[in-house]
């Protein structure tokens, strides 16, 4: 019997999300590259990544209504669609001389509306294609992660090369035109599903939020997440300004640590797919959450491009292990008439501290180096995941998959 998994539909919304995952790892680096180069200034670099993120902050919960409203699929093309003419104005601005600093400021705003909508479509479609069975999903959740974290091997290695070649505004060029290509695929070949009707306690802005206070185990993961998200934006942060600082500013060097993340995440989703089926997915999300910290202590030390590049990538290598396993377990956790509402509210209260990670990261770098910030997030993710673990390991075991 053909698996579910190699549906059309299954396999457009892959490919979807591996062309628009590759334009956003290049502007990953691109944007921030862009920055340093106009500016010089790693706390403006700072500014300009928190204001992205800040919408989410500010929106997440309430664009909980659009996307049970609109459905996954329309949600999406919607984002795409959107975010396509505004990246693209960056550059187009800058190569007139009309981009000031403020407008930047807005413009990345503007594309920062569409990321926690956009991202809490990505995990509910899932669900809507292939049904609730938790196990299935996190398989396809590893399918999809690791199609996605390929495209961070690749992304920033081709973005570090492009930007010395042709140019940090035009890798923002391409970054428009994959948002063009995701909707295409979106449209043609994933079906719209009916979004569902809106029942008593479905209904109200903050619907969401009021299942995830009083779901102890998504409580608690919210909270984690928030903070070792934050610090993650911290991490992101300080790898730009190491290679701009430490490695005679090689956009080529910054794109090999960011690639880093993506051979370790390659090989951790590999290993996700083998073992989702096998390991309670909770448990398994929750060991990962621990293990992804350790590596990252090692960034403290002074350490060439390639210790660099294998503390990132082993680092990553747990990543998978955390995201494919505990999407599946919230999205199928959730009753499918809160689902939109309540993974909204999860993404949002994940990414809730970004802003301030990345505020904070601009100052901290400009005054102790990039070394001692990464101590210091190596740390404090680290006791992130202590009330996260503790829940989910007294949480009753799902009965394993079936020989």
């Amino acid at each position: 019997m053909r698996s579910p998994l190699l549906q059309r539909s299954i396999v457009a919304l892959v490919g979807a999300q591996v062309v628009s995952a590759l334009g956003t790892q290049m502007t990953f680096l691109a944007l921030p590259w862009f920055v340093l180069e106009t500016t010089g200034s790693p706390a403006r670099m700072g500014i300009v990544l928190a204001v992205e993120l800040l919408p989410v902050a500010l929106l997440g919960i309430p664009s909980g209504s659009i996307v049970a409203r609109l459905g996954a699929r329309n949600t999406m093309l919607v984002g795409d669609l959107a975010r396509a003419p505004l990246m693209l104005s960056i550059p187009l601005l800058h190569e007139a001389g009309l981009l000031t600093f403020p407008l930047l400021l807005v413009l990345v705003a503007l594309v920062g509306v569409f990321i926690a909508p956009y991202f809490s479509s990505q995990l509910i479609v899932l669900p809507e294609i292939l049904g609730d069975d938790e196990r299935l999903v996190s398989k396809a959740n590893a399918i999809v992660e690791g199609a996605r974290r390929a495209t961070s091997l690749l992304g920033p290695a081709l973005a570090g090369v492009l930007i010395a070649v042709i140019g940090a505004t035009t890798v923002l060029v391409i970054d428009a035109a994959t948002f063009l290509c995701s909707f295409v695929l979106l449209a043609a070949f994933v079906p719209q599903r009916k979004p569902l009707a809106q029942e008593e306690d479905s209904r109200g802005v903050l619907a969401g939020v009021r299942y995830l206070v009083h779901d102890r185990l998504l409580r608690v993961l919210g909270f984690s997440a928030m903070v070792a998200n934050g610090l993650g934006m911290m991490l992101a942060a300080g790898l730009p300004v190491l290679a701009y600082e430490e490695f005679g500013g090689s956009s080529r060097v910054a794109g090999s640590f960011f690639a880093a993340f993506g051979i370790g995440a390659i090989a951790g989703s590999v290993v996700a797919l083998k073992l989702v089926g096998r390991i309670e997915p909770l448990r398994l999300g929750a060991a990962s959450f621990v293990a992804l910290t350790i590596p990252i202590f090692v960034l403290g030390l002074e350490l060439p491009v390639l210790g660099v590049m294998a503390a990132l990538a082993l680092s990553s290598f747990f990543g998978p292990l955390v995201n494919a396993p505990l999407i599946g377990v919230i999205t199928t956790r959730t009753p499918r008439r809160l689902r939109a509402k309540v993974t909204t509210a999860v993404i949002t209260t994940a990414m809730l501290a970004g802003p301030l990670g990345y505020v904070l990261a601009g100052p901290l770098l400009e005054a102790f180096g990039p070394r001692p910030v990464f101590v210091v997030v190596a740390t404090g993710q680290l006791l992130a995941t202590i009330p996260f673990v503790t829940v989910a390991f007294r949480e009753p075991r799902v009965a394993p998959e079936p020989a």
